[in-house]
């Protein structure tokens, strides 16, 4: 039999029940299915919520395959083996507790059947660090008014708040195309628990709002729940936004890349990502002409995939220069044909989208709630020196230069290597970050060594982001924008700026005066000029 513990934790501010369990693929995949459950890295270990529901969902999903301990969720501590009978017998505890018996320490739990007042009593025992629950219910064996009086506490805290004439009366339903339900309404945990025996119901997290599949039993039965308690209630039917419908390829890619084509890219040393893209461009647009040989495309050919791409497949203008810069690439460096008709292909205009930049405060609170030193760390080294995530993950301990103050950045983008700044707050953190983790020769190492992930220092910022509650669509790479924006704003040169974020050309790092602010606090809006009553 596996065993499993369970540990209430308190996880960014919310209650938590650490799963604690040797690396097992089959519990792993039962943890998986239970609502809410995520792995935390820092904690090596999966957890859910700390209710009742769950640790009943816990019990029923590992029976007849691991003993659960919950010697540090309970008050004396037990240990379910929920293979045998104990889920039933607990439930008769409980029922026994609850009426002033002597309950079975050791058999302490939540049954199938224990209905859900009786959760409450029970689930106070889940509160960690709570004075007015020390003790209380210890081993289910006190005097019903024990009970009593501690189940009409949780009441209180449990009970719908019915506050007519105040937002927190309402209750809000939209019915997005006669298809889904989507419900608001103020938090109790009595509210919760009914939703949650709704048929297909689902919670999202960051809208913050629960969904069902319409149906008009549905839509009723949620009426006539929150009736019961004298709320408002506002259904309004909406129309969700119709999208452009794309049309999805209907050729496979069996023609493979010419040997000739991969050698090249790798003679003329392109980066990573750079073959990549040729490669998935090239291989689209070869095998959208399989009856073809390469050297009978004509011009008018390509003209036609290029409005298949744009009307069709409704491709950004971005992927359709990089499908013209893979078919350039080959006919031009590969077969060394010069001068062809291909090499009239109109180019897309390409769109001029403003980057997301953060303020100094939105920097400063965001990276003041990054509380793991590493993590912390990773972030202010991005924005003290106006990095990419692939710059920071190349960084070697070497490369930072401490008697000048400089971060070396070798090998970026272009094949450029460039200065950047070392900020003295930075360097601080460092020795810190160094003292503790002690790295090899990646600046930042994974934790089984070798370079950190960049899809994990995005899970770094998502997550500072969330806590922040910064909603602008940020990532880290805003961090860079923001870097150069701020200095512009102090007053930096812009050659400066250029050189320090390894731009080729000035007018890439114009973009930013079209950011700043710098100078329009003094422009007032001829609005401002008039008198309007």
């Amino acid at each position: 039999m596996k065993n499993v513990v369970l540990i209430p934790v308190v996880h960014k501010g919310r209650k938590r029940l650490l799963v604690k369990f040797d690396y097992d693929s089959e519990l792993n995949g039962i943890i998986r299915k239970v609502g809410d459950s995520t792995y935390s890295a820092t904690r090596n270990s999966w957890h859910v919520a700390n209710n009742p529901e769950t640790l009943k969902e816990l019990f029923r999903l590992f029976k007849g395959i691991a003993v659960i301990d919950t010697t540090a969720v309970f008050d004396k501590g037990s240990k379910f083996d929920v293979q045998s009978s104990m889920v039933e017998t607990a439930k008769e505890r409980l029922d026994d507790g609850a009426n002033g018996g002597k309950g079975d320490e050791e058999n302490r739990g939540i049954g199938e059947g224990v209905s859900f007042e009786k959760q409450k009593v029970h689930s106070l025992q889940f509160a960690k660090g709570d004075k007015k629950n020390d003790g209380a219910m210890e081993g289910m064996g006190r005097k019903s008014d024990g009970a009593t009086r501690r189940l009409g506490e949780k009441e209180k805290e449990s009970e719908p708040f019915n506050f007519r004439g105040r937002k927190s009366n309402i209750v809000r339903i939209d019915i997005i195309d006669e298809k889904k339900i989507i419900l608001k309404f103020p938090f109790a945990r009595c509210h919760v628990a009914k939703m949650k025996t709704l048929p297909l119901y689902s919670w999202d997290n960051n809208n913050k709002h629960w969904s069902f599949p319409y149906t008009l039993n549905i839509k009723s039965e949620i009426e006539n729940y929150f009736n019961q308690f004298g709320f408002e209630i506002e259904c309004t039917f909406k129309k969700s936004k119709t999208k452009e419908l794309k049309e999805k390829k209907n050729y496979s890619n069996d023609r493979k890349i010419p040997k000739e084509y991969i050698d090249k890219l790798v003679i003329k040393r392109y980066s990573e990502n750079t073959q990549r893209t040729y490669k998935v461009a090239f291989l689209d647009f070869i095998n959208y002409f399989k009856t073809k040989e390469l050297y009978e495309i004509t011009d008018q050919d390509i003209r036609e995939y290029m409005l298949y791409l744009v009307e069709k497949r409704k491709v950004s203008s971005s992927f359709q220069n990089q499908v013209i810069n893979a078919i350039k690439f080959y006919y031009e460096k590969v077969l060394g044909w010069e001068k062809l008709p291909y090499v009239t292909i109109d180019r897309p205009f390409k769109e001029k989208f403003l980057p997301t930049v953060l303020s100094e405060e939105e920097v400063q609170k965001l990276l003041n709630n990054v509380e793991n030193l590493k993590h912390k760390t990773i972030l202010l080294t991005i924005y003290s020196a106006g990095l990419r995530i692939s710059e920071l993950i190349n960084l070697k301990i070497k490369d930072i230069d401490k008697d000048r103050k400089a971060i070396i950045v070798k090998g970026a983008k272009g094949k450029k290597d460039r200065y950047s700044l070392l900020s003295e707050k930075l360097l601080f953190f460092l020795h810190k970050y160094y003292r503790e983790y002690k790295p090899k020769e990646w600046l930042f190492e994974g934790q089984d060594g070798g370079q950190y992930s960049g899809s994990s220092i995005q899970s770094i910022f998502r997550e500072a982001c969330r806590k922040t509650g910064i909603i602008k669509k940020a990532t880290v790479h805003t961090l860079r924008h923001s870097f150069a924006t701020h200095l512009l704003e102090r007053g930096t040169d812009l050659r400066y700026i250029q050189e320090l974020l390894g731009h080729g050309s000035p007018k890439t790092t114009q973009i930013y005066t079209h950011i700043t602010h710098k100078g329009m606090e003094q422009v007032e809006s001829p609005l401002d000029n008039l008198e309007i009553k």
